[in-house]
Formats: structure tokens, sequence, C-alpha cells
């Protein structure tokens, strides 16, 4: 008898929305997957955490959750004391320890250009948004996809808050306790490389890493993104 294969939730990160995971929602659909997109707020880790953690509870039966970038903070708050979380993956993702923030993590490492590339816009109340600049939007987050699909990213991203990504992760994070796999970018110059490959030791999880590939390895190399969630999910 077949086993029941996992619902995959797919988790977005900053500076972009659902809709990028296109090419791998079909092909894992294609393949028989029950696929859901979250929609990430951006508005603070805490309160994003919150958001996703009610979403998989309201899914029956085994998941297997995947973050990009700022999204992999999430998840690793998300999955914390949900039994059918059964695998996290990570696609070029940010995995911190309690006490941790993406900014933090990003600046641990040489080789990001997130600083130079964000432009902000002020919110009432004292807040910020943060976007990345379009006009270096292919060169830093995209350089592997097409020039004209990198531009379209750019005009349709999402920004988060500056508190969303300076916010630290609380409490118990699921990767202690949760089988993880991490996809690498190996060219990647919004977390570098080096930043990925330290925090997917820290787990001690499963690793591949894709050569060339920028921030959005997921559009760029969609089969080899589905072949390393579906391995996941076959664990």
């Amino acid at each position: 008898m077949e086993r029941e294969k996992p619902t995959i939730v797919l988790v977005h990160g900053a500076f972009a929305d659902s809709s990028g995971f296109a090419a791998i929602i079909k092909r894992l659909v294609a393949d028989g997957y029950p696929t859901v997109a979250a929609a990430n707020p951006l508005r603070g880790l805490s309160s994003d955490v919150a958001q996703v953690r009610a979403l998989l509870e309201s899914i029956e039966g085994p998941i297997v959750l995947v973050g990009h970038s700022y999204g992999g903070a999430v998840v690793s708050g998300a999955a914390t004391g949900n039994p059918n979380v059964k695998a996290l993956v990570y696609l070029a993702a940010f995995v911190p320890e309690e006490g941790e923030s993406a900014q933090a993590l990003v600046e641990k490492f040489p080789g990001s250009t997130v600083g130079e590339s964000l432009k902000p816009v002020p919110l009432p109340g004292g807040q910020v948004d943060l976007y990345i600049d379009p006009r270096v939007f292919h060169q830093n987050f995209a350089a592997d996809v097409p020039a004209e699909e990198a531009a379209l990213f750019a005009v349709t991203q999402r920004p988060a808050t500056g508190a969303a990504l300076g916010e630290p992760a609380t409490g118990p994070q699921a990767w202690h306790t949760i089988p993880c796999h991490h996809l690498v970018s190996g060219a990647d110059r919004i977390i570098p490389p080096m930043a990925q490959e330290f925090m997917a030791q820290r787990t001690g999880g499963q690793t591949q890493a894709v050569e060339g590939a920028s921030h959005l390895v997921f559009v760029s190399r969609p089969g080899a993104t589905v072949a390393f969630i579906e391995q996941a999910a076959q664990r």
C-alpha cells in the first residue's frame, strides 16, 4: 500500500510572495503532492510565526514545511510543537537559533549585498517597509533568472518591515527536533553561501549545494528544487 503523501507547505520570504513558487507548485501537484502556499505577512517574526502556525494546525496528516530566505526563520518557529511536521526544507534560507535575527545572521559572514540593495519606505508610526531597489534586483537577488522575469519579480515584490528582519527568534526552534534539509544557493548575493552552510552544519541536516544559483534558486532551478523537496518528503 502506497504511503500517504505529505502536504507540502511553502513559505515565501521577504521581497517576494507566493506567486514566485508557481513553477515548483506545478511540478509538486503533478507529482501528486497536496500543496499549500502560505501568505507570509512579513510584518514581524513572532506574528508571522503565529500566522503560519495557525495554518499548519488546519492541515490534516503529515506535512513537509518549506521556507525560503526569511521564510526559513518563520518555519523554524511555526513548526515547533506540531507533530504533523515531518521535515523542514530550507531553500537559501535563514535558520536562526533562539535570540538570533535574520539581520544578525546575514551580517555574520561577508558577501551579502542586501544592505546596499534596500530601498526603505517610511510608514506612519515610525516603522519602515523595506524593498529591494528594482535597479539592482536582477543582479543582486536573481542573477540567474532571465532579465524579463526578474523585472516582473522586482515589480511585484512585497516588502518586509525593518522590525521583521531585525526581530530575534524566540522560543524553541523546530530544527532541533525535526529532520532538516538545506538547499544552498552557490552564488547567492543576499544570504552568502558561507552563512547558509554555517546554519546547515548547525542543524546537522542534509545539505545540497546548487552551483551558480542565485537567491531565487527555486525559480531558476525548479527541477532541482522539486527533487530536493520530494526527497525530503520520501524519507
